[in-house]
């Protein structure tokens, strides 16, 4: 497939380290030669990286969640092999191509003349890619588990989910903003907006949205829509785990218990990420919501915004996501 590098074990020993006596994840997981091999394989999720961060560029975001994806390579694939993490659960697919896009992205940005709807045209390639990977992992009978990148991504995922199931789907976004901005030109910031105006996304379930970077245009959008549904973040400010766990139970009804799953890294309070904030869920508390979303029909996963640059802990939070995920339910 064009734009896409499949992964071989070349490429995974420079992120390796190994140790006598141990298996990591990284030394056991399954590659794959082609993507006609995904449907021989029985590993129930497939993992792949969209390395970019030109939508956030383009929504006025600052750099740094292209590299999240290689941050979370030098984490999840030292993760021991054990009784607890099963590397035949999961397939490593390998990467979008975003090299170039990037590089004209930097000229783009150089010349200044009318950047953001330039951006927003790169925006539209990476869109084509991500959801056509999306569409041969779900029409395969897998779970993918895309690591971002910008938000913008949330659009490929929810069209490539609609086509392989040849339906709209619904999606649960745990994310201290809406992206349902006006659909102008493609960035960050209206992937869910472009994805419901083209009848690919259907229910949207909005979990721990904060008050002070939701326009009011949005609000009242959001309250004409029956399709819509969110709940504030301030909602969840005095709730034990139990309680937060009981209301996002009731997002995930409303998505009709059969739905897409993205978490916005600037959710969580103090993480580095491309909105990062002194306010939200904790890593903890993501990883209990993932336990949580693991007993649901997911239809697939997606972790963006964050941005490795500011903390060398994003990785390993990462990988401790994309771990709890995909270890079977206790």
């Amino acid at each position: 497939m064009e734009n896409f590098t499949l992964y071989n074990s070349v490429l995974l020993e420079k992120h390796l380290n190994a140790r006598e006596g141990e298996e990591k994840l990284g030394e056991k997981v399954t590659l794959l030669n082609s993507f006609e091999e995904l449907e021989e394989h029985e590993a129930k999720y497939v993992i792949f990286g969209i390395p970019e961060d030109i939508g956030v560029q383009g929504n006025h975001g600052k750099k740094g969640t292209e590299k999240a994806w290689e941050s979370f390579l030098g984490t999840f694939l030292n993760v021991q092999a054990n009784e607890y993490n099963s590397p035949e659960n999961c397939i490593l697919l390998g990467e979008v191509n975003c090299q170039a896009f990037t590089q004209e992205a930097e000229i783009i940005l150089a010349q200044r003349e009318n950047p953001l709807e330039k951006l927003g045209e790169l925006v539209n390639k990476i869109d084509m890619i991500g959801a056509e990977v999306v569409e041969k992992i779900i029409s395969a009978g897998k779970i993918p588990i895309i690591i971002g990148g910008g938000h913008n991504n949330a659009y490929g995922n929810i069209k490539g989910t609609s086509k392989a199931i040849n339906r709209h789907i619904n999606v649960v976004n745990i994310d201290a903003h809406t992206d349902l901005r006006t659909c102008d030109y493609r960035h960050s910031g209206n992937g869910f907006s472009y994805a419901k105006q083209e009848d690919f996304l259907n229910y949207y379930s909005i979990v721990g949205l904060h008050k002070n970077y939701t326009p009011q245009y949005i609000f009242d959008l959001m309250n004409n829509d029956k399709t819509i549904d969110f709940t504030l973040f301030e909602e969840y400010l005095h709730l034990n785990p139990l309680e937060k766990l009981v209301k996002l139970k009731k997002a995930f009804d409303f998505a009709r218990n059969h739905f897409g799953l993205e978490i916005d890294c600037d959710a969580i309070q103090n993480f580095s990420s491309s909105a990062m904030g002194p306010t939200g869920f904790s890593v903890n508390d993501i990883r209990s919501f993932l336990k949580l979303a693991r007993k649901e029909d997911v239809l697939y996963l997606h972790l963006c915004e964050a941005s490795p640059d500011k903390s060398p802990l994003i990785g390993k939070a990462l990988s401790y996501f994309v771990s709890d995920f995909i270890r079977p339910l206790d």
